[in-house]
């Protein structure tokens, strides 16, 4: 997929201003259906389909709470679910949340498939939907709310020229190690380490010697990379793990040959095993995308819709995202990610996004101080 259109205009989401706050009493939500506070509220509704809880800790971690704390404040109804990976289940639940008739659903779909269908359903229905993190291509979204996808791929590839650089590697092997394959998310991650490293393969600095998808599973990653490591006689400089959660599984394959530290693995998601491996130089990198920030953009989104402001909601768009599938433009609002070194930790725990006490702990307690955590 290309990159988003002309003149992007990255969001600054703290711009995004909470909208039409409501004097509605606040409503709860979990799994299966948020109670609703009286009579008044019942009718504004918004339904959160996730994907898992095993590919990256940040779904239950850090996006769930932030969208129940925007969609609570509102007073809007929220039902709030996790597909555990399930397919069925994801189908399953698109279908009661319509039954549900919320105004808004809200998806992170598990493959564009499966997710264009419950979009296309939600479009019967007369429901407005919002891709959220992940575009569902040929899914007609009424929204997509997400990261600049193709920025942190970008990141990840540089993010690995400078750990190489420090290393004095004028010349290495690399492998890349990417996303699930039905993940449009995965697609663009690697478009933007390719375009990032293009140069210096094209120049015949890097060589790259292995290029498979780990699943975003880091027992799947581990044995892709195991395989190539073995095919290359170790002879490996450097990796582009597309995630915290495969960067894990590499590098304890790395561990195992002596050589975790010395071949530099980048990452992102900033997850607490992620930023610790980042501490003590397991890690390269880690790309930290602060979904409280996307969280509080799609939510001020759908909080709009829900009260029928349309104006409000296209003055959040900040780019057009092409679907490949239908041969639209996608209105989107997509947030800036960063890249986060040693010394970049602290700015994700004074952020709040990741906690001291779980970063800082036993052996990562001093690695902390010395880099600047309070």
């Amino acid at each position: 997929m290309s990159r988003s259109l002309s003149a992007r205009r990255l969001v600054s989401v703290g711009a995004v201003g909470v909208l039409m706050a409501l004097s509605l009493s606040a409503c709860g939500s979990d799994d299966g259906g948020g109670g609703g506070g009286g009579d008044g509220d019942a009718a504004k509704k918004v339904g959160v389909i996730l994907p898992d809880a095993t590919t990256s800790p940040r779904w239950e971690a850090n996006d769930r709470p932030s969208l129940e704390a925007a969609f609570d404040a509102a007073g809007i109804e929220s039902i709030i679910t996790n597909a555990d990976g399930d397919v069925a289940k994801f189908g399953s639940t698109c279908d009661s949340m319509i039954n549900e008739e919320v105004q808004v659903l809200m998806i992170v779909n598990l493959d564009s498939e499966s997710g264009a269908a419950c979009l296309k359903k939600a479009a019967a229905a007369g429901i407005q939907s919002i891709d959220y993190d992940r575009l569902t291509l040929g899914g007609g979204a009424s929204y997509y709310v997400s990261f600049d996808n193709v920025r942190v791929g970008e990141l990840m590839g540089e993010g690995l020229t400078t750990c190489l650089d420090e290393l004095g590697k004028t010349k290495a092997n690399i492998v890349y190690i990417n996303g699930k394959a039905t993940d449009n998310n995965a697609a663009l991650f690697k478009s933007g380490y390719e375009q990032a490293l293009a140069s210096k393969i094209d120049a015949g600095d890097y060589t790259l010697v292995g290029d498979q998808t780990g699943e975003w599973d880091a027992t799947i990653a581990g044995k892709a990379f195991e395989q190539i490591f073995a095919a290359e006689s170790g002879k490996v400089d450097g990796v582009v793990s597309a995630n915290d959660t495969m960067a894990g599984g590499i590098i304890a394959r790395l561990k195992a040959n002596g050589l975790a530290g010395k071949v530099p693995v980048t990452g992102q998601d900033a997850s607490v095993e992620g930023l610790q491996r980042v501490l003590n130089g397991q890690q390269c990198m880690t790309v930290y995308k602060d979904t409280n920030l996307e969280a509080k953009a799609a939510s001020d989104l759908a909080i709009a819709l829900i009260n029928g402001d349309k104006d409000a909601a296209e003055a959040m768009v900040t780019d057009q995202v092409p679907d490949s599938v239908t041969g639209k433009d996608v209105p989107s609002v997509l947030a800036s990610p960063e890249a986060i070194f040693k010394d970049g930790v602290a700015k994700v725990i004074s952020d709040g996004f990741q906690t001291k006490e779980a970063v800082c702990t036993g052996a990562f307690a001093k690695l902390c101080t010395d880099n600047g955590v309070q």
